[in-house]
């Protein structure tokens, strides 16, 4: 196993690596803080990856990876130093101390991570639970809450709060991300033949997923798909109105952090609107220019007395 500095160390890297607005944000936030969310990204995206990434992989070998992973975090949270050397892939080895080390030292439920894993064999065909698409939002929300609304609860924990009622509104900003990512990478979960966009919400415009694989195949938007992405871009920041009183019950330190991130990716929907809507064919992305331009005054806010104190 990784030495634990090291772990938080290599789970930083891959924040930085994968998740350039995430890891802006998380500059902001206190150093414990910062390292334990990198602790949880590195294992969201590794565990993410191994159902994403590889195409040399076979499905049996993915599900026989998120068996072994769900032993391992069965074993490690009773006793996060007696994993000892383990069946799982190398990358989840540098992970797993860290990870460990942040889910003990804060408290985090056990059960968002299992919740996390069961979204992640619905990706995997062969497995009891896979999906390769959704007919309602309904059923869509049932695979986002293993994969992003428990990612915004296990974050409440870390970031501190000032009261109870913050879990709706962290429930309701995972959700947004997750829509988000989806609105984003459309053409992309296409070729992995995956559609995470609700058929009802698709078919109400006259969107099917022949009429986006063809469009992704000619890299052309056709305005029935223009006008579907706009509805669920509505629907996406309607999530996003219903997260954000939750920033002002977290602890102020960690505020300008979440702010940012907020800002920043919710601006990803202007960026899509922005290049016509062509999800299919290309990726939208916060120009670099206005990531800093929206982090900048955050850091700033670190440096000003807050009631005779700093932060």
């Amino acid at each position: 196993m990784t030495a634990l500095s090291d772990s938080y160390r290599y789970c930083g890297a891959v924040t930085a690596e994968h998740g350039r607005t995430y890891h802006l944000a998380t500059r902001l936030l206190p150093e414990r803080r910062q390292a334990a969310v990198h602790a949880l990204y590195g294992f969201a995206r590794t565990v993410d990856d191994l159902v994403d990434v590889d195409p040399g992989r076979t499905a049996g070998e993915c599900a026989a990876e998120l068996d072994r992973i769900d032993a391992v975090l069965r074993r490690g949270f009773t006793d996060k130093n007696a994993v000892g050397d383990t069946a799982c892939s190398p990358e989840m080895r540098r992970v797993l101390p860290a990870f460990l080390d942040t889910v003990a030292d804060f408290a985090i439920p056990h059960d968002y991570f299992f919740a996390f894993l069961n979204s992640m064999r619905m990706d995997v065909p062969g497995t009891p639970e896979h999906r390769a698409d959704y007919g309602t939002l309904t059923e869509l929300r049932t695979y986002m809450y293993g994969s992003a609304v428990v990612i915004g609860l296990q974050m409440l924990p870390v970031l501190g709060t000032t009261g109870p009622g913050a879990e709706p509104h962290a429930a309701a900003l995972g959700e947004a991300f997750q829509l988000t990512n989806f609105l984003r990478d459309v053409g992309e979960d296409l070729d992995r033949g995956r559609v995470y966009l609700p058929a009802e919400e698709l078919a109400a415009f006259g969107v099917d997923t022949e009429l986006l694989a063809q469009s992704r195949r000619r890299g052309t938007t056709d305005q029935r798909i223009v006008r579907a992405l706009a509805h669920l871009i509505a629907v996406t920041r309607s999530v996003y109105r219903d997260a954000e009183p939750g920033i002002a019950m977290l602890d102020r330190r960690v505020q300008p952090g979440i702010r940012t991130a907020f800002v920043l990716y919710s601006r990803i929907l202007d960026e899509i609107e922005r290049g016509g809507y062509r999800v299919l064919d290309r990726r939208a992305t916060v120009p670099r220019r206005n990531r800093w331009a929206t982090a900048v005054p955050q850091f700033a806010r670190l440096a000003v007395p807050a009631r005779g104190r700093l932060w």
